[in-house]
């Protein structure tokens, strides 16, 4: 993520957490210094457990739905199936839509058992179990495709950097189109009745208006 924000010195870019809530950690901000330095603090259980897709994606619209940007995007990397929240991800996604939000959804963890925290001492430590995880791909597909962007799986740190890295080419090819897309010659109009009032001046000033000696 550290990598992905270096590579995109000029966007504004903000982070939302989110487990059995949601949190805001960082507004958009073009100060990516500060940005980057709030990641050292996420910590498993800063949050309520669970896992409320719907209102993490939705917190996130709300970010960034009133940005002037010629792009807004949310990169949503999510490990577990929704399970709380009173939004539903589907909702969270139509919501993006309305805004012209993409979408890229990251599917990481495991399908299985995988360990968790399941209780935390007097002393701050973090006691673990194997417990049933599931990645909801279905609907990370879905909301990536309603929204027009694309859904990826992670499945180690390497493919995370690739997907980071396409991510990062893709934003930047559409915003290049859209660059190109806004450009419009309007000379030629202009030209062209600039041209015809010409040849209506000279036909009247030999015909209706032609001077008698």
């Amino acid at each position: 993520i550290l990598n992905f924000i270096d590579g995109r010195p000029n966007d504004r870019i903000g982070l939302v957490l989110f487990g059995g809530e949601a949190f805001t950690q960082c507004p958009l901000t073009t100060d990516h210094k500060v940005l980057k330095n709030m990641f050292p603090q996420i910590k498993a259980g800063m949050l309520n457990q669970g896992t409320a897709i719907g209102l993490g994606l939705a917190n996130a619209v709300a970010r960034i739905k009133d940005s002037k940007a010629k792009s807004k995007v949310i990169i949503f990397i999510s490990d577990g199936v929704n399970n709380v929240g009173e939004i539903s991800p589907i909702t969270a996604g139509e919501l993006a839509k309305t805004y012209g939000i993409r979408v890229y959804c990251i599917g990481v963890g495991t399908h299985g058992k995988a360990l968790q925290p399941v209780a935390m001492y007097a002393e701050g430590q973090y006691e673990y179990d194997y417990v049933d995880v599931d990645v909801d791909e279905k609907v990370m597909t879905e909301i990536s495709e309603l929204t027009d962007g694309k859904y990826f799986r992670a499945t180690d740190e390497e493919s995370l950097k690739a997907i980071y890295s396409e991510i990062d080419k893709m934003e930047k090819s559409i915003v290049s189109e859209r660059n190109f897309s806004k450009k419009a010659e309007h000379f030629l109009p202009l030209a062209l009745a600039a041209f015809l009032l010409l040849v209506l001046e000279f036909v009247l000033r030999y015909t209706f208006f032609k001077a008698v000696p």
